[in-house]
């Protein structure tokens, strides 16, 4: 039997709430491209149309290990999000500027 999960979130002991809510900020800021897709509520179809492709380029590319940060950009973009690249160290993080799309020439 399912259970309500406010219900058994009201049980739990305030270091254990707080453990629970910390790995769930955590799954959210981490996701894969499908699970970001899903959590903005795109289908494959939907994201196709909106990059001019089909939809099976879509299933390839959320199964890709690496890619081109144009085609990530393109991809977040089409989602109605902006890339934003850092550089992550122990004593801060920097925003990297230099890896703007560059615009083509007429």
């Amino acid at each position: 039997m399912a259970r309500n999960f406010k219900l058994l979130q009201a049980k739990m002991s305030p270091k254990a709430r707080r453990r629970s809510e910390d790995k769930a900020n955590r799954m959210i800021r981490e996701m894969a491209l499908d699970e970001l897709r899903l959590a903005r509520q795109m289908t494959q179809e939907q994201l196709a149309a909106q990059l001019k492709v089909r939809q099976p380029a879509i299933a390839k590319l959320e199964r890709r290990a690496d890619m081109y940060l144009s085609t990530l950009r393109n991809v977040i973009e089409g989602m109605g999000g902006e890339l934003d690249v850092r550089a992550v160290f122990p004593d801060g993080s920097v925003r990297i500027k230099k890896l703007k799309a560059i615009k083509k020439r007429a």
